[in-house]
């Protein structure tokens, strides 16, 4: 299985209302796209200063099920229109999921 994990830092001037839409868009993608074996997301919880402040989490059987995520136009349409306009930072990262 494939880990696809991403963290966003969002600009100051984003607005609850922005984020909220992230969330309301990022919800319909496992319904969407197949390949989605599993998704969660959210903003952080502020347990700690420094984090991200948002991440999303998305598993798929192989590379290609996440290639697919990756280039699906459901899922680069919310990042073009919602997410970019309010993206300061990001950080991801793709890894075979060992263990239990």
């Amino acid at each position: 299985m494939i880990r696809h994990v991403v963290m966003f830092n969002w600009t100051p001037e984003a607005t609850a209302e922005q984020v909220e839409q992230v969330v309301t868009e990022l919800g319909k993608l496992p319904a969407r796209i197949g390949a989605i074996k599993a998704y969660a997301f959210g903003p952080d919880a502020g347990f700690a200063q420094g984090n991200f402040d948002f991440a999303v989490t998305a598993d798929f059987d192989d590379e290609a099920g996440y290639v697919s995520y990756r280039d699906h136009p459901d899922h680069r349409e919310i990042v073009q229109r919602l997410i970019a306009p309010i993206m300061a930072e990001r950080s991801a990262v793709q890894f075979e999921v060992t263990g239990p």
